[in-house]
């Protein structure tokens, strides 16, 4: 039980105005595993105050004494791994091995690597006889989801801080205690007061303060899709700087010459990563109509393989779900198939045998999908598959791109170039061909309703930084 009873403001934990407290509910025990302050506007109004206040000094800080800093949270970051694993596990429901490698090895990562860029980027170009230089954009607000919690932080904060800007991060109330690991190694490094603070709280309250705060210069929210228009609503009052990263419902596209039997596994998983809460999982698997009855066996013998269950337990591979809510809702949308007339190939609504304790939902998988169904157009964010049958390779991307967002998509093809034109076309942040695996360096965003702007790598600095063109 992890009792965390203060806020991070002004490079000191000090309690919250208000006296109310949130329990952090553990996924698979459903038990309480913590809890945290519910933070208020006024702890905002005190945390944007000190943000203001450091970011003078922090943007004329230099590079390299900046990148020290980033390094040592690295290394921080690095010598609590484990600890970072079991929290997210619990919080989230990924099973340990996979919470080891993904919830705690990419933020490490990602830090090292905004470091690491750095020594490279280059903060003033010449033009003719004009230099354009990139100032950092001020004091930033840090909203971010429960999915992948330090991830998600980390791709904000880490290129914020990178920037020279200051920050005011509200993380998930529902997977919070991760953030109180980062907040205890910034201030164990010595960030100066004010560069880095934590309020945490509920969205309706604390993430609206901060979206509507005058004092904030740049909102980078990442969540579902309805929560990203009210941020943006809220920014646009001001023509504050937005970045939104939100909702998926990424096709994954297998032509008639591709592997077959590799294509549909791989597919499989990409839909049922961490239990399929993945903005950009690949629910939707579109094969040719002449291949559909051998990629549903493929994909059931696959998804079979998914064994859910205790994520501490070592044999899971499928985990819960993160909240009551999740679960509740995941399982409407598997009757929503069924009752629109969609296949139920494999698992269903019912809970997992033996596992009534927990956000469980068993693997399914759902053909004979037609695009305008329910499971096809809205995000489920549960480990649910559709598989959709098409004729051509026109109508497989007109399918693709039929949909309101745009962050992800994959493309199985035998004939790699075939399978770059095919993804040139589909309208998507990012597309995966013939199973490209995920790097830390290139941009991750997405097209229509799947947000604004780009995060990681250079992009992902990029977006923390004003520019400005001195005429010479």
């Amino acid at each position: 039980m992890q009792v965390r009873d203060k806020i991070y403001v002004d490079g000191a934990w000090v309690p919250s105005t208000g006296t109310g407290t949130l329990e952090v509910i553990n996924s698979s025990t459903e038990e309480v595993m913590g809890t945290i302050p519910e933070g208020t506007a006024d702890d905002v109004d005190k945390a944007v105050a000190a943000a203001k206040a450091a970011f003078p000094a922090w943007s004329q800080t230099p590079i390299e004494e900046r990148g020290k800093y980033i390094q040592r949270i690295t290394e921080g970051l690095g010598a609590r791994m484990a600890e970072i694993a079991q929290t997210v596990a619990g919080e989230v429901g990924m099973p340990l091995n996979l919470s080891m490698l993904i919830q705690a090895g990419l933020p490490a990562a990602n830090w090292g690597a905004i470091g690491g860029l750095l020594d490279t980027f280059e903060f003033e170009t010449q033009v003719g006889s004009s230099l354009i230089v990139r100032e950092p954009v001020g004091v930033v607000g840090a909203i971010t989801p429960w999915n992948y919690p330090l991830h998600q932080i980390t791709l904000k904060v880490a290129p914020a801080l990178a920037a020279g800007c200051t920050v005011v991060l509200k993380p998930s109330e529902v997977a919070p205690l991760n953030a109180f690991i980062l907040a205890e190694i910034i201030d164990e490094v010595g960030l100066p007061a004010g560069v880095f603070n934590l309020v945490t709280g509920v969205g309706p309250v604390v993430g609206e303060a901060i979206a509507a705060h005058k004092d904030v210069d740049m909102i980078s929210f990442t969540g579902s899709t309805r929560a990203g228009k009210r941020v943006a609503e809220l920014a646009s009052q001001r023509v504050a700087r937005v970045a939104l990263e939100l909702g998926g419902k990424s096709a994954n596209i297998i032509l008639d010459d591709a592997d077959l039997a590799t294509a549909v596994a791989d597919g499989v998983g990409k839909a049922f990563l961490n239990s399929g809460q993945t903005c950009s999982a690949l629910t939707r698997m579109l094969v040719p109509r002449d291949k559909l009855a051998e990629a549903e066996q493929i994909a059931v013998a696959t998804a079979e393989a998914f064994t859910p269950g205790d994520p501490f337990g070592g044999e899971a591979n499928l985990g819960p779900l993160v909240s009551a809510a999740q679960r509740d809702r995941v399982r409407d949308y598997i009757n929503k198939g069924v009752e629109e007339g969609a296949t139920l190939l494999t698992g269903g609504a019912e809970a997992p045998e033996g596992l009534d304790k927990g956000y469980y939902v068993q693997p399914t998988v759902f053909s004979n999908v037609t695009n305008d169904m329910t499971i096809a157009q809205e995000e489920i964010f549960g480990p649910v598959l559709s598989i959709i049958a098409y004729d051509t390779e026109e109508e497989a991307i007109e399918i693709a791109n039929d949909t309101i967002y745009g962050l992800a998509g994959g493309v199985w093809s035998g004939d790699p170039e075939r399978a770059k034109r095919v993804a040139r076309q589909i309208r998507t942040g990012q597309v995966e061909v013939n199973g490209g695996s995920f790097n830390l360096a290139a941009p991750f965003g997405g097209y229509k309703q799947s947000g604004l702007g780009r995060e990681a790598g250079t992009f992902g600095l990029e977006e923390f930084l004003e520019i400005k063109s001195l005429q010479l």
